[in-house]
């Protein structure tokens, strides 16, 4: 285990490093974002609902050429390449995954922006930065593999300037779900526990970060686990060219596990914006 890693984290950190993990979420998420999407129809591609996701989070931000932002649980880099792009600001994009950060930053690379992505090995659970330091502070569906989910908030709260913003999705437990019924979910991503709207809220709250609004939309997790299961039988042929077979059924049978949960109402997902008091 990396000693600055906790358990929890360092488990993930192998996962996304393996060849089997980096060769699916290349292929079926196309290599830019691995998280949920926002899907206009069912049949819509996961790459197009997916780039939807990181579109619907930037309208909600207000940077500016000057901004620093921090994506923690970068990924490949899609959503920082986006921002970057768009807003034409500074991003440090923060992720465990020495792997996903080398593909992160040949893309970063091939888009002529490796100038204003800095792409950092490193655990959201001790953030590499000064204080107070960034305008805004990105997640997409990372925080949940932490075991020190209070730690990534109060970490966050460090860095962020004052008046700055913290906008993130999560894969969460829904505020009322039943105890027990998601241990075939969380022994399949090696998790004791998920958060829940009411813990990212009560958790923030302790910290003095002022929550500026919740879109939930928890009907596209669903969805999302959905289009990856059926996306991934189809081309399981092509898929178990560069990735174990048996990794392919363990996927299945957890997406299987995450689509019950999304029907059952176990689970929640959405959009917060927190901001730091001025």
């Amino acid at each position: 285990m990396s000693a600055h890693y906790s358990p929890t984290v360092d488990t993930a950190r192998n996962y996304y490093n393996s060849e089997d993990a980096d060769n699916f979420y290349a292929m079926i998420w196309g290599g830019e974002d691995i998280h949920i999407g926002l899907y206009q129809s069912p049949d819509e591609s996961i790459t197009a609902a997916s780039h939807r996701t990181v579109q619907h989070m930037a309208d909600k931000l207000d940077l500016k050429p000057t901004s620093k932002l921090l994506d923690i649980g970068a990924g490949y880099g899609g959503a920082a390449r986006y921002i970057a792009t768009r807003f034409g600001c500074k991003v440090t994009a923060l992720n465990l995954s020495e792997k996903e950060n080398g593909r992160a930053r040949q893309l970063n690379k091939q888009a002529g922006l490796d100038g204003q992505i800095d792409v950092v090995d490193g655990s959201f659970e001790t953030i590499p930065a000064p204080d107070a330091c960034f305008d805004a502070v990105w997640s997409q569906d990372a925080i949940l593999h932490s075991g020190q989910r209070q730690q990534v908030v109060k970490e966050v709260a460090r860095v962020l300037k004052p008046g700055g913003h913290f906008i993130f999705t999560d894969p969460m437990q829904s505020d009322n779900c039943p105890e027990g019924v998601l241990e075939p979910i969380l022994g399949r991503i090696h998790l004791d526990s998920l958060g829940s709207p009411g813990f990212y809220r009560s958790t923030a709250a302790e910290l003095g970060i002022q929550l500026l609004g919740f879109e939930e939309l928890t009907p596209q997790l669903t969805q999302h686990y959905t289009c990856v299961l059926e996306e991934t039988v189809k081309r399981q042929a092509e898929l178990e060219k560069t990735v174990d077979a048996a990794y392919l059924e363990r996927m299945k049978t957890g997406l299987g596990h995450w689509i019950e949960g999304g029907k059952q109402g176990y689970l929640a997902w959405g959009i917060f914006v927190f901001q730091k008091p001025a």
